[in-house]
């Protein structure tokens, strides 16, 4: 029986995709069959935040990306050192924009 062949995928970046999008805050809600994550740009001096970009990842996606987060995070966190967070929650950062109730 003959071996397949290692397919390579190749994956696309547009050049409007490219720069990226900013968000400093990510709301996660879920339901049982999808995990939605509401990336939101929230800038100083302003009363309202803009959800960015949304993604919809079903739960076994979304285990995949935690633990490849949690990879990365500890990688860089052995080269850079460790990353400082405030707490669970900034008070600074309102969460009534309308949407779902904020997880993360």
């Amino acid at each position: 029986m003959e071996k397949k062949k290692d397919k390579k995928m190749e994956i696309e970046l547009t050049k409007e995709e490219a720069p990226g999008t900013y968000s400093n805050l990510v709301m996660i809600t879920h339901s049982p069959s999808e995990f939605v994550f509401d990336f939101i740009a929230i800038m100083p001096g302003l009363t309202k935040a803009k959800v960015v970009k949304r993604m919809i990842l079903t739960p076994e996606h979304a285990k995949r990306f935690s633990n490849a987060l949690q990879d990365n995070l500890r990688r860089y966190e052995e080269t850079h050192g460790e990353i400082k967070t405030r707490g669970k929650h900034d008070p600074q950062q309102p969460f009534n924009y309308g949407g779902p109730l904020p997880e993360a």
